[in-house]
Order: structure tokens, then sequence, then C-alpha cells
């Protein structure tokens, strides 16, 4: 029987070459290819211009939970706000688009980079997406990793940890943006579908995690969640806010995240 390479490969030696294709494939080439691109360069200029520009500011980060059903959201117009993946099929039953777009999923935007293509509001997007979408000036490319060191960005001009969830992007990029405040509402940190954290499923009829039924629904690709990866993330954003004098607040309907201090939602718009 013939042996595979692996087989004859001294195991150190095949976990060294393995570690380095991977580096390489995940991260290395998309580094590189950033030296070559105007789309970086331009992306880069357009965050520089950006930072500390809503100073003082608060925020809010729409998560993409069911509970956004039991929240009225015609409360956040005017607002600046941040919304996550898919969040656009709610823009026809609100009457108006978040301020922001982030989503640095590589299956979300490869299903889906024809309708965030067609949004016209400030997108923020994997550089890691770049051959789903082609130049737009409001596209602007995050160097976002879901590998390596578990850290928390202050700004968004180089690498940008994903932390296992688009909600942490969307909370680094806040910071970035100079929010003094960012508040939570629709992440239920609660999953009905089971399974290994970060397991690649195809969904085989409605989606229950979400707000719509067709959010993923038939047919989609998407990764199982990994809740403990991501409340990590969060505690460290929650540390980052504290330590520049900022806050993190979570106004989530009946929402099971437990890192950030819990607000009654309609409270926030009385001190207005």
């Amino acid at each position: 029987m013939k042996q595979t390479l692996k087989q004859i490969t001294p195991a150190p030696v095949w976990r060294a070459a393995s570690e380095l294709y991977w580096a390489w494939r995940n991260r290395g080439r998309h580094v590189l290819a950033r030296s070559l691109s105007s789309r970086w360069s331009q992306s880069r200029s357009r965050l520089v211009r950006e930072q500390d520009q809503q100073r003082g500011q608060r925020c809010f980060i729409i998560g993409n939970g069911p509970s956004l059903r039991q929240t009225d959201l015609r409360k956040l117009r005017g607002e600046f706000t941040f919304g996550l993946n898919r969040i656009y099929l709610l823009f026809p039953e609100l009457g108006f688009t978040t301020t922001y777009l982030v989503s640095v999923n590589d299956l979300v935007l490869e299903q889906c980079a024809a309708e965030m293509q067609a949004l016209s509001l400030p997108r923020y997007i994997t550089w890691r997406a770049r051959r789903w979408f082609r130049s737009d000036p409001n596209l602007i490319y995050l160097d976002t990793d879901f590998t390596g060191e578990e850290n928390f960005a202050s700004h968004c001009l180089g690498r940008v940890f994903e932390g296992f969830t688009v909600t942490y992007v969307a909370l680094q990029l806040a910071f970035h943006l100079g929010f003094k405040e960012a508040i939570l509402v629709g992440v239920d940190h609660n999953f009905t579908t089971q399974g290994p954290a970060n397991q690649t499923i195809v969904s085989h009829g409605d989606d229950p995690n979400h707000f719509a039924a067709n959010y993923f629904g038939k047919g989609f690709k998407w990764q199982l969640p990994d809740l403990a990866g991501s409340e990590r993330a969060y505690t460290l954003a929650r540390e980052a806010y504290a330590q520049a004098g900022r806050q993190v607040l979570d106004a989530t309907a009946g929402g099971k995240l437990t890192v950030f201090q819990k607000v009654e939602y309609n409270t926030l718009f009385e001190r207005k």
C-alpha cells in the first residue's frame, strides 16, 4: 500500500509545514496583496481621516438576533448605528438604513456580495473578501484576522482581531471612530442550532437564530457560533473601553450575554 506524504513526513516537520501553509493562506497572501493594491491604500487613507471623527458621541451596534422583533428600532432613527451582516433585510421595514454596515465572515460575504454591493451606505468588510467586490468609494476594507493573538485594536489601521463575531469588529471600529458609548441591541448570544463551534453547516429550512426566517435560509452556508471565544473577546472590549473612560452597554431584550452592563432599552431615549 502506498504511503501518503503525511505518513512519511516526521510529525514535527508536518506540523511546522502545515502551520506555515495556513498562515500564508489565511493571512500572509492577503497582507502581501495590500502592498500592491490601490484599493487598500484608499481604504487606509479613509480610516485615517475617520479616526476619532465621532469623538464623544454614542452609537448603537445592532445584532441580528430574534430579540430585534421585541425592540422598537424606530427609536434609532437619527442615531449613529452599526448594522451587521444581513441587517439590510430590515431596511425596507424600518424606513431607514443603519449609518454603517460591518461584515467580515467569508461565507456571508461570498453569498451576499451582490446585495451588499448594491447598498449606498459606508460598508466595512474584511480585506480577504475583496475578490467578490468591485471598487466603490463607500466600501472600506479592514485588515481583519481570525487567527493569532486575541487582542483589542484601539484603532483599525492595522490588524483587527475578529473575536469570533462581527459584533467584536464593530466594537473596535466604534472605538476607532471615537464613540464614547457603544450600546448593543439584538445581540442575543443564544442560538437554537447546536454543534461544534465554528463548524460550517448548510441550513435546511427557516432560520430560528436571527430576526428573519430567510436570514440564513434554506441552502445558506454558515458557521456555528463560538460563544466562549466571543465572550473572551467581549471581555477585552469591556476592559479597553473602561480604561479609555468609555463604556459598552447591553440593551438587548432578554439577551444571554453577561459581559457588559445591562440597561433597559427604552430608558436610553428619556435622557435625550
